[in-house]
This record gives structure tokens, sequence and C-alpha cells, in this order.
């Protein structure tokens, strides 16, 4: 049985961020850790490609560009897995809250996008406890593009797809790529009823709505004594 189609049976509470490199997801977490924090609750932090092994082998296998899709998509998997079992299942049976940047529906978007098969990718990932709120930060690619190349730079390879061959130039290459997991993204966010919030508002707007939607999340979540700070 698919597990992400039914909610879990933690006493602990899993959120969830996602969007495209540039969206902003990170900042907004980051934020409404520091909410839950000033609450007097002390929720514990994850991140995808995460597991030092697994890393290692990404980092190399992108420097020589020679990750093929199915092999990128296993190498995800499995620091996936490693991350459910060593930071997300702990925490959430043990009560806590759960924040995860970037989820399940990260692969369902790259993966297809560089060739795997939709289905093929979801059975993958079909042992993930579905998240009690996942938030999808929507971004038009222009911003997106703008807000990174201000941070730094240049743009990233597999960032930007150059594995692909959608164009010669980075910047022309990361909108072809991006633009395709968009697309991802709106099937994604129909199929399993993500949260969407469009990120070209302000900052402190977004924030607005993620603590809305937080604090909605966690209506009937019980805090136990260990869980506060």
């Amino acid at each position: 049985m698919d597990s992400l189609l039914t909610p879990h049976n933690f006493p602990g509470k899993l959120i969830v961020v996602e969007g495209i490199d540039g969206s902003g997801k990170s900042t907004q977490l980051q934020l409404a850790m520091r909410y839950l924090q000033a609450k007097g609750l002390r929720p514990f932090f994850t991140e995808w490609n995460s597991a030092d092994l697994v890393k290692a082998i990404t980092k190399k296998g992108k420097k020589k560009m020679s990750l093929t899709p199915m092999t990128f998509s296993l190498l995800h998997a499995t620091d996936f897995a490693h991350r459910l079992v060593h930071s997300i299942l702990p925490p959430l049976k043990a009560g806590m809250i759960v924040l995860a940047d970037r989820y399940v529906y990260t692969a369902f978007a790259r993966d297809v996008v560089r060739g795997c098969e939709r289905d093929w990718v979801r059975r993958v990932y079909q042992f993930a406890p579905r998240p009690d709120r996942a938030f999808y930060f929507n971004v038009p690619i222009d911003v997106s593009v703008s807000r990174l190349l201000s941070g730094r730079t240049k743009l990233k390879d597999y960032e930007a797809g150059m594995d692909l061959g959608l164009a010669t130039d980075m910047v022309s290459s990361f909108k072809l790529f991006q633009g395709r997991i968009l697309d991802e993204y709106a099937s994604i966010t129909h199929e399993y009823g993500l949260t969407e919030i469009g990120a070209t508002q302000s900052i402190g707007g977004q924030q607005q709505i993620v603590r809305h939607f937080i604090d909605e999340t966690l209506e009937d979540y019980k805090v136990d004594a260990a869980q506060q700070a």
C-alpha cells in the first residue's frame, strides 16, 4: 500500500516544503522553525541529500557528469531511505514536529523530468509516510533565476539540467529544465494535496500564511512535556 495516500499513525507531525531552486522555501522553513521554537516547541530539522556517504558519491558523479537518470534517481532514493530511518521516523515516533526541506515530491518532479517513468518513481518511494502538511512554493522561472544569481556568480550544472543537453548556455537550460519541473509540481500538488503558496509575495506575507496552516495542522497535536523547550 502507498503510505503517501494515507495519514500516518505517529504521535509527531511531519511538515515539509517543496519548490524549485530559488523559490524561497528554505527561508520560509527556517522562519517556521523559529516560530515553533518561540511557542516553546523543539522542532527537528532535516534536509534533502543529507547522508554523508551518498552525498560524497553523488558529488563525485556530478563532477564527472557520469550519472544516468536512473542512477541519479536511485542514489537519491538511497539517501532518502537513510534520512527517513535516521532523521524522520525517530523524532516522529517520539512525538516531535519534523520540518523537512524537500521530501519525496522533489524526486517525483526531478526524476520524471530527467526521463524516469512517473509510476516507477512513485513506487520507489511508496514506503514514505504522508506529511501532515506539505507546502509548495510556486515561483516563476525568471524570478527564480534572478534570486539565485543575486546570491552567487553562476548556476550549478545539475541545477540547470546541463546533463540533459536542453540548451548550450546555463541560464537557458535552467529555464527549460526548471520549467518542466514546475509542470510536474503542478500535477503533484493536485495529486497529493500540497498547500500552494505564491512565492512572489513578501517574505513576511508568505510566513503569515505558513504560520496559519501550521497552527491548523497542529490543532490536534498533543505536546509531551519532554518535547517542550
